[in-house]
């Protein structure tokens, strides 16, 4: 029987796998820059020059992009789901708004979930730190604002990052924008059909943030699964109202 030769590992190599973990696990981020050569370089406990062709390597794979004296960056690609156009598209749409809540019944109550069960207590700080940002917007604005809708996109987000879930926390952040604008377009149609919208999400969201805390998982992803059920009902009882109101002003001539 013939043996092949055991190659010698590079270090570089374990540098790209080191580098490569953390772009997925989401601890390097799209469009982030690395930290000067010199100073990854003491961080790894490697030489320069290992670090230099491990980035090469990582340049050539399209998940790093060197810039002539502006250092390296976490592609930006890495950030998006669906290309700019498509988003354009889904943002405009009323039919795609509903897929994109029937998605996020799906993709948050599976977020939820995990986070209940696996989330530390680093995830347990940015999870109340995103969750206090959220009350206080509530608490500032009469009307719903851009602000209101990061701060409640963050929320979500902070949940996918607790659930130690790659691909979940990927595709929540590629949709990161979609989902802020969504939350701005959804909540601003339902204050105005329901005064007791403001109260009933800021309850909603508080029960969501207790059962992840206190590692409710089932609860934690039906608090979840009925949150999204109720933004879908309140958008479709205000758009059965519009249709009628529209029905009514055509026979009017209005």
């Amino acid at each position: 029987m013939g043996f092949n030769q055991v190659r010698q590992r590079r270090l570089s190599d374990d540098i790209v796998e080191r580098l490569e973990a953390m772009i997925l696990e989401g601890t390097l981020k799209a469009g982030e820059r690395l930290p000067a050569e010199r100073v990854l370089a003491e961080q790894f406990g490697v030489s320069r020059p290992s670090l230099r062709e491990a980035i090469q390597k990582l340049v050539a794979k399209g998940l790093l992009v060197s810039r002539q004296g502006g250092g390296n960056y976490i592609a930006e690609a890495l950030g998006s789901t669906f290309s700019d156009p498509l988003l354009h598209l889904l943002e405009s749409n009323p039919e795609a708004q509903r897929d994109l809540l029937e998605f996020r019944h799906t993709l948050e109550g599976s977020c939820a979930y995990y986070a209940a069960q696996r989330a530390t207590e680093v995830d347990h700080q940015r999870l109340a730190s995103a969750f206090e940002t959220l009350q206080a917007c509530y608490q500032r604005n009469d009307k719903v604002s851009d602000e209101e809708g990061a701060a409640d996109a963050s929320f979500h987000l902070a949940i996918a990052e607790a659930s130690h879930n790659t691909v979940l926390l990927h595709t929540i952040r590629g949709l990161f924008d979609l989902l802020k604008h969504n939350v701005v377009t959804n909540i601003g149609g339902m204050y105005a059909q329901r005064e007791e919208t403001r109260e009933e999400l800021m309850r909603q969201h508080r029960e969501l943030y207790e059962a992840i805390m206190q590692g409710r998982a089932e609860e934690a992803r039906a608090i979840s699964h009925r949150h999204i059920l109720y933004v879908q009902e309140v958008l479709e009882e205000a758009q059965d109202e519009a249709r009628r109101l529209q029905r009514a002003q055509r026979r009017l001539g209005v």
